[in-house]
């Protein structure tokens, strides 16, 4: 099992620098992975708010081995050509070493609605999954012509490619017991659960009748400092992410990174 830290990149943590810095320690520490949230404003309380691919990008130069990416992004308020652009890149900046995490996002401070997002769940989720098979298809390389309800191309073509094979991979967040989203990471590279160790060999079952097997399926548990992952690894979790909690500085993300993933 492969281990995790997932960072909210606001108040001290807004300087890519620190994440950058952050990153590097936690490759030397033995972590496997670095992900950062992704939102436009935090208002409760307010404070200062990175872009999550400049500092990923900012991570990336800093590291060499662990894998980089977002947990998640809301596909729902993105454009998928923008988001190509921004992935692909990263992806070969880092050597192709890029997750993609998706979801629905939330309305935290009423983070969406104050910029006339959309806020309902099924609406979003429909663009969730259009703008994930858009997105997919210009990674392709090949010519995409796409016309849906709420995204558009006509007769475009993206180079260059990921250099990750067949693509970047794509974790879906899935809240425990929602068919929807569970279908949605079936489709994909993995799910990013909210179930317990108890819940996960019912869950796994889902999937696998979804996709008929797991081969290359990553499954992506997640806890406070502290909490472990007793149970998880026997429960057929790829992934431990140990999930800082907001607001937090950089002295205590780093007390986490010295202790080392068997501690998180």
């Amino acid at each position: 099992m492969r281990h995790g830290l997932s960072l909210a990149p606001f108040g001290e943590l807004a300087d890519p620098r620190v994440v950058a810095d952050l990153a590097a320690d936690a490759e030397r520490a033995g972590f496997d992975g670095v992900f950062l949230w992704d939102h436009m404003y935090r208002a409760e309380p307010f404070r200062p708010v990175a872009d999550p691919w400049i500092a990923l990008a900012a991570a990336a130069a800093a590291t060499e081995r662990i894998r980089l990416g977002t947990l998640v992004t809301p596909v729902a308020r993105r454009r998928p050509q923008k988001l190509a652009r921004e992935t692909v890149t990263l992806d070969h900046l880092s050597g192709g070493r890029l997750v993609l995490g998706v979801g629905l996002g939330v309305n935290t401070g009423r983070e969406l609605t104050r910029f006339g997002e959309e806020d309902d769940d099924r609406i979003r989720g429909d663009r969730l999954d259009e703008g994930l098979e858009l997105l997919c298809r210009l990674w392709s390389g090949a010519e995409a012509t796409h016309h849906g309800r709420h995204f558009t191309a006509d007769a475009v073509r993206f180079l260059p490619r990921p250099l990750q094979e067949p693509r970047i991979p794509v974790w879906v967040a899935a809240p425990t017991g929602r068919p929807r989203p569970m279908r949605r990471a079936a489709r994909y590279d993995g799910i990013c659960t909210d179930a317990t160790a108890d819940e996960a060999p019912a869950l796994l079952d889902r999937i696998r009748r979804e996709r008929g097997d797991l081969d290359g399926f990553d499954v992506i548990a997640s806890g406070r400092p502290g909490t472990g992952a007793d149970g998880w690894e026997r429960a057929g979790a790829t992934w431990w992410i140990t999930a800082l909690p907001d607001p937090v500085d950089p002295e205590t993300v780093a007390g986490v990174i010295a202790d080392g993933p068997a501690l998180s």
